[in-house]
């Protein structure tokens, strides 16, 4: 009963909401991932060892805001892509698509695809930003940009409009079968902790175990796609634009089996799903009760 364009404000500010509370996680994510880049398991110092050790060593590095580091740019990018994404979705919805068999799965695939590349610019500049930190505790390359806005002017005034894209590549896949598999299995998981009777049916607690459950399924299907949308995004570029580690998602997903074994495409699965399961209930749960009101 809520027209498409009403979700694409409530989906932009159910994002946002939920990006506060979970934008520390997504820091600690960054870091891991970016550790060891193209280095051989064992060969690299770990400043950042497991979520809960990340954590502290963010916070002795940068302080405790450092924790939300990248914060505008996440929250710029959940606004455009959630925005984005419960539009469209709502769109199919109207038009009945999901009531096809798969028509769920496919209608969040393509509101994945359509949001992950209308935020794709935010998602860079975040990625750059909650990378960044002291000289001791660096991992992955560090752009240095001041904040949000010195980042969009640096990237538009070296790279051009296509340089604001770079890395989409990456995003498109990762968020299309993020979508798809959590819209997939987020009620099914909820009706399953419901029918063995661990929470009432209904109850925050049940739509809280429904999210942590689904999101086991996702964090494994999303986490390769996650790391490799970091790489590309936070990698440094020649004068043209052109990546100086990965030549594309291809390349990058061959570099990183290659030299950090397939365990490499898994960095940072802890941090992701520790993020999901809150994200994922938080959003829709901010979303559903907007559209209440």
């Amino acid at each position: 009963g809520v027209p498409p364009a009403t979700d694409l404000v409530l989906g932009a500010t159910a994002g946002c909401l939920a990006c506060f509370l979970t934008n520390p996680l997504e820091v600690v994510k960054t870091r891991l991932q970016l550790q060891g880049e193209l280095q051989a398991p064992g060969t690299y110092p770990r400043p950042y060892r497991g979520v809960l050790r990340a954590v502290g060593a963010v916070c002795r590095a940068d302080g405790l805001w450092g924790l939300q580091k990248g914060l505008a740019a996440g929250l710029l990018y959940q606004g455009l892509m959630n925005g984005f994404r419960f539009y469209c979705y709502s769109h199919a919805e109207d038009a009945g698509w999901t009531r096809y068999p798969g028509g769920t799965v496919a209608a969040g695939a393509v509101a994945g695809a359509v949001g992950a590349f209308v935020g794709s610019p935010a998602y860079l500049v975040k990625t750059h930003l909650q990378a960044q930190t002291v000289s001791a505790m660096a991992v992955g390359y560090q752009h240095k940009h001041e904040n949000i806005a010195s980042a969009f002017r640096t990237i538009y005034r070296q790279h051009g409009v296509v340089g604001l894209w770079r890395g989409v590549t990456g995003a498109i896949p990762r968020v299309t079968v993020g979508s798809a598999v959590q819209l997939a299995t987020f009620a099914s998981a909820k009706d399953w902790v419901c029918e063995r009777q661990w929470f009432r049916k209904g109850s925050w607690a049940a739509v809280l175990a429904g999210g942590m459950v689904s999101s086991v399924a996702v964090a494994v299907a999303m986490t390769p796609f996650d790391t490799i949308s970091t790489r590309l995004y936070n990698q440094p570029v020649d004068a043209d634009g052109t990546g100086k580690l990965y030549r594309g998602f291809l390349d990058c997903i061959l570099q990183i089996s290659n030299k950090e074994g397939l365990l490499g495409l898994y960095k940072g699965i802890g941090a992701v799903y520790l993020r999901l399961g809150p994200h994922t209930v938080l959003s829709l749960f901010f979303w559903d009760k907007l559209r209440d009101l």
